[in-house]
């Protein structure tokens, strides 16, 4: 196999592991849009948090690593419920900005509550696919990486079969559609609300877990949410396969301008992607067409 494919190759795989966090990511983001209508910008700082309650459970208290990571998505799906809970439920009936703005301030005081906490160092802890690698033909692939895709793909499938084959999946695909009507029907809508968050939440604590052995336990994981919401403009705002399409996309394109683009274009390749989807294809790849007549 030729050098220059073997090393496309390797770029493609590594793309698709960045990009499958980022489509785990904008997957959280979409279900609790559906259900809400609220864009949750505090879902990165969630995800944040719960990589260093991670690594206080691994480092510091020296629990195995799939005790820690039980503990720790259960700990991200009960912070993301306290917050509609607690918050987001006592606007419930205002304007779609006022959500918006609420969750931006959740946002920086948990980001503010886990710098004081934990300090602003950055750190790292181990997982069992540290170091590891496995060689197919002339590709090296890490362990890591082959766990995020399969991570996002039974998390995928999971979701999918929950929302669409039992009788909870459904209420709350009805609460989403209308929360109204769902009422009437006896759906008990707040508490279905609560359980989409804690979901979300659960995901992006999952998210936490694997991102950052990657990049690193720090204060700046929360912007994995930007990115992520350019994964779903480019897949489709609103569409869960297209927030799957889209951070694949996303991952494989990054991998890409950070080899064959001039430096520093990884940094900025996923707000050069939003600009351009909203210009070029304003509805993403699996978006639906909203047209208004003037």
């Amino acid at each position: 196999m030729a050098p220059e494919l073997v090393a496309n190759l390797q770029l493609l795989l590594n793309g698709m592991a960045t990009g499958a966090i980022y489509a785990l990511v904008a997957l959280g983001l979409v279900i609790t849009y559906k259900a809400t209508e609220v864009l949750n910008f505090a879902h990165g700082d969630v995800l944040m948090a719960s990589a260093f309650v991670a690594w206080a459970l691994i480092v510091e208290m020296a629990l195995p690593f799939w005790l820690a990571a039980l503990l720790t998505t259960g700990f991200a799906a009960v912070l993301a419920w306290q917050i509609d809970a607690r918050v987001m439920r006592r606007i419930v009936g205002q304007p779609q900005f006022a959500g918006v703005m609420l969750t931006i301030a959740v946002a920086f005081m948990l980001r503010g509550l886990v710098s004081m906490v934990f300090g602003p160092e950055s750190r790292s802890y181990p997982t069992p696919w540290t170091q590891q690698s496995t060689q197919i033909g002339t590709l090296v692939i890490s362990d890591l990486s082959l766990v995020i895709l399969a991570a996002a793909l039974i998390l995928t499938v999971m979701i999918y079969v929950f929302l669409t084959r039992t009788a909870l999946g459904v209420s709350i695909q009805a609460a989403s559609q209308n929360q109204l009507a769902a009422y009437l029907s006896g759906i008990r809508v707040k508490q279905v609300t609560s359980l989409v968050w804690a979901l979300a939440g659960a995901i992006s604590g999952i998210c936490g877990l694997l991102l950052a052995p990657i990049a690193l336990v720090d204060i700046s994981l929360w912007i994995v949410v930007l990115k992520a919401l350019a994964a779903l403009v480019l897949g489709g705002f609103g569409s869960i396969p297209g927030a799957i399409l889209g951070g694949l996309l996303l991952g494989v394109i990054e991998q890409f301008a950070g080899v064959y683009l001039p430096d520093g274009s990884k940094d900025v390749t996923a707000y050069v992607v939003l600009i351009a989807t909203l210009v070029l294809w304003p509805r993403g790849l699996l978006g639906e067409a909203h047209g208004r007549r003037v």
